[in-house]
């Protein structure tokens, strides 16, 4: 029958459990940058990452460089770009920053003062507690926060960004997102709640920090920050998840599972409900082109 037909498709809860069983791991930031060569130095030079790879697509007019601090198919690493002649973004008031585990903040602020960067925020003790942190501004002006952490296996530990409801990120991170919940906190007394979102522990990957600013419900992206990746093992079944819950929760998915012409490898990507974008990567694809690449 017509009603029948009409019927929301609810989907099994076989597929709402997809991305608890599904491997998936943050694989790159993408942001924009207005001098390749510029931010390459600073990063590796400042903060000791490696330039990973690097590639020029004159047809599209744009070039690309993955840096990090080990190879990309085990660590989190930041994918540059550069468009052809346009050397300033706007970073917006969402974007909030990176973050670098150190096991000495003050050697590094040194080095970084040393090779001409800047420090936005000298190294010290948080407001009440003990962990150790300094900030610093990269030379497009994207703030990376410095933390003193012993030895880890990923350094380059998080990508803070603003949300308008943090619950409402939270839920939408761990349905959309197969991520959990590792810890939240509330800052009264600075009116801001945090929450740091991941597939394993804080200390051992990267993670998502979600900052809810008190009575502040929406912010401007820029054009600067672009879009975090995450692998998955099956585009189509993960963007399934995605599509219910944006129906619940809000976002829209941007661009509809399958292979990007041209490479082959399977996306499918999505706007969360504060208009953040992801990705998601087909696993094995990201390994034949990191081999492609090689």
């Amino acid at each position: 029958s017509m009603a029948e037909a009409e019927a929301p498709i609810v989907p099994s809860h076989e597929v709402l459990e997809w991305p608890k069983k599904d491997k998936r791991r943050l694989l790159h930031a993408v942001y924009r940058v207005g001098d390749l060569d510029r931010t390459i130095k600073f990063y590796t030079e400042c903060f000791g990452m490696k330039l990973l790879r690097k590639r020029d697509i004159p047809e599209e007019k744009y070039s690309n460089a993955f840096l990090g601090f080990g190879p990309e198919d085990s660590h989190f690493v930041v994918e540059l770009t550069y468009n052809y002649g346009v050397d300033k973004y706007d970073i917006g008031t969402g974007f909030g920053h990176f973050a670098i585990a150190t096991q000495d903040v003050y050697k590094l602020v040194e080095d970084i003062k040393a090779k001409g960067g800047t420090i936005t925020r000298e190294p010290g003790p948080v407001k009440g507690g003990s962990s150790v942190i300094a900030f610093a501004k990269d030379p497009d002006g994207y703030l990376f926060e410095l933390i003193r952490r012993g030895p880890t296996p990923e350094p380059l530990c998080q990508a803070m960004l603003r949300v308008g409801d943090l619950d409402r990120s939270i839920k939408f991170y761990e349905k959309a997102m197969g991520m959990r919940l590792l810890r939240k906190i509330d800052r009264p007394e600075h009116k801001y709640t945090i929450a740091m979102m991941g597939y394993a522990d804080e200390f051992e990957t990267t993670v998502l920090e979600l900052t809810y600013n008190y009575g502040v419900s929406e912010y401007t992206k820029g054009n600067a920050y672009a879009q975090i990746a995450v692998s998955t093992n099956d585009v189509f079944k993960s963007a399934e998840v995605v599509n219910h819950v944006i129906q619940e929760l809000g976002g829209k998915i941007t661009r509809q599972p399958g292979p990007i012409p041209g490479i082959n490898t399977k996306i499918t990507s999505f706007l969360d409900p504060d208009g953040w974008k992801t990705v998601l990567v087909d696993h094995d694809d990201f390994l034949k082109e990191l081999e492609a690449s090689k």
